[in-house]
């Protein structure tokens, strides 16, 4: 993968000859490679972008910490969303000669919330990849049945580990509900969505599952 910094993040890209769509993946370059590892035949290009404080840059809106001694959601959404879209994309797809014809964003977790979320706030993507993703984050679901589409998204693809809703935690154990939720109400909207289930926990294989899930994509 080629590397570059911007807008102070780093930024890896790994673009096949020929590639005609775009994945940007919210995170590390580690994690990013390992992904590519599982995905050796992509056709599209992969870009991932890191550097991320994820209590802050992948909450759409504040909200309490989900642990413990942890800290809480400062809702910076929005401003890593007008970051990535404002310069960080239009900067590491020049610098790779890419004009892809789509994009798509994916993530786990917390960024897999950030990923369905950016679709209510920009149009730059028309396809997202939410693994493992934090759908039960505090009013959500019902943000998203009214939110604006305005990139005219036509697919999300969800997925959860079969365990991930055993969760201790009362918010956290709604993580099932909520996805299902979420992709009926996307459904309603005339976006195609798929809704798989990996074995295991929050916490088993994420890179095997985000190459799943990004492979899902185009």
């Amino acid at each position: 993968m080629k590397k570059f910094y911007f807008a102070g993040r780093p930024v890896c890209a790994a673009v096949p000859a020929g590639a005609r769509d775009a994945v940007w993946l919210c995170a590390e370059p580690e994690d990013a490679e390992a992904v590519l590892e599982r995905l050796p035949d992509a056709p599209f290009a992969l870009f991932s972008v890191g550097g991320a404080d994820w209590n802050r840059d992948y909450s759409p809106w504040p909200a309490p910490r989900a642990f413990h001694g942890g800290t809480d959601f400062a809702g910076g959404g929005p401003a890593f969303l007008s970051q990535l879209t404002g310069a960080i994309v239009p900067q590491a797809e020049a610098a790779c000669g890419l004009v892809p014809e789509r994009r798509a964003l994916a993530g786990y977790s917390l960024a897999g919330l950030f990923a369905v979320w950016a679709l209510t706030g920009t149009a730059l993507f028309s396809r997202a990849a939410s693994v493992s993703g934090s759908m039960w984050y505090d009013g959500f679901s019902g943000y998203l049945a009214e939110a604006p589409l305005p990139g005219a998204p036509d697919f999300v693809y969800f997925s959860l580990g079969t365990r991930e809703a055993e969760s201790r935690s009362p918010r956290l154990s709604l993580v099932e509900a909520r996805t299902e939720q979420c992709a009926a109400l996307l459904a309603s909207r005339c976006v195609r969505t798929v809704f798989e289930h990996n074995p295991g926990g929050h916490f088993d294989d994420p890179n095997g599952r985000l190459a799943r899930g990004i492979s899902a994509l185009f």
